[in-house]
């Protein structure tokens, strides 16, 4: 599978793979990019003062005469070019793209195909990193403002080096999205808690929450369709039919509402047997049992989303 990415366009445009589906992939951008970069001058260094250990320990053991100024000057390449080329090249190629600095902050380096990086990527990054970039060999002041400049405006966050290479760096790690949490519809609490849920596998489960989170997006008479089919289902699962005159979209929210809120409950138990048996372990705080949603709010702006709410980062 290959991803194609615009030669022209945003940084918003999408990226499509061979297959003509969209890919969600982030460009690195300088702030990232830069603190990788602090990390990788950082283990550059310390090779710098190994280096200069080992050439110092090499010359003491050298007879006189042999460790003369051309000696050091030829010591003194070879350790730039071990330091500043050879380590990056090694680095990105072996590991597809992520050296030391990139794999702290997620990062990797791709072609602008989506493929992983070889040698020859590698090798021309970092050579026109050390010329114009980082060290920036040739005239510092003026090729480093080049250099961030054409970081700042390319779309995809590319550098010089990848300019020349034909790559770019993505990010890995991608944000923990926001997820739609179902809450309990207040006359439908006493019944819920009543519900008998074992039959409720979750598959279903999470096709009901699917549907909850994106019914703003579905028209009708689609969107009743959907939600009057799930209802018999999720009805015939837990063997119980709603109040007569509840909606369907509320009778799913009430049953997800409430399988969460057992859930929860099972979490919690747990971690309080594991915070008896070894006190600071169980983190009571990351497993709070889910109660009613205070703001239910029927006549709210998100129908027929109702009974629906964000939360971050807590599962169903």
């Amino acid at each position: 599978m290959t991803v194609a990415v615009p030669a022209t366009g945003g940084s918003d445009e999408p990226i499509v793979n061979g297959e003509a589906v969209e890919v969600d992939v982030r460009p690195a951008r300088v702030g990232s990019r830069g603190l990788a970069l602090i990390i990788d001058i950082a283990m550059q260094l310390v090779f710098v003062l190994l280096t200069v250990i080992i050439i110092g320990i090499g010359t003491s053991v050298l007879p006189p005469g042999v460790a003369d100024g051309a000696f050091m000057q030829a010591a003194f390449t070879i350790g730039v070019i071990l330091v500043f080329i050879a380590y990056p090249t090694i680095a990105e190629t072996l590991t597809n793209g992520r050296s030391i600095g990139k794999r702290a902050m997620g990062l990797r380096v791709v072609r602008v195909d989506g493929g992983p990086i070889r040698l020859r990527h590698a090798l021309t990054r970092t050579l026109v990193g050390v010329a114009v970039e980082w060290p920036g060999l040739l005239f510092p002041p003026l090729t480093w403002a080049v250099a961030l400049t054409t970081m700042i405006f390319s779309a995809q966050g590319r550098r010089l080096g990848d300019q020349a290479a034909g790559t770019f760096v993505i990010h890995e790690r991608s944000p923990a999205p926001w997820g739609w949490v179902p809450s309990m519809p207040p006359q439908l609490a006493g019944w819920a808690a009543e519900l008998d849920l074992s039959g409720l596998d979750d598959e279903l489960a999470l096709a009901t929450r699917h549907y909850l989170a994106r019914a703003g997006e579905i028209r009708q008479p689609q969107n009743g369709r959907f939600a009057h089919t799930l209802a018999q289902e999720v009805a015939e699962k837990i063997s119980q039919t709603p109040p007569p005159g509840t909606p369907p979209w509320m009778f799913l929210s009430a049953v997800l509402a409430e399988r969460r809120r057992r859930a929860g409950r099972r979490v919690h138990t747990t971690r309080a047997l594991t915070q008896r048996i070894w006190p600071g372990f169980g983190r009571l705080d990351w497993a709070q049992p889910a109660v009613t949603d205070p703001t239910w709010d029927p006549a709210g702006a998100n129908r027929p989303l109702l009974g629906v709410v964000k939360e971050e980062g807590r599962p169903l």
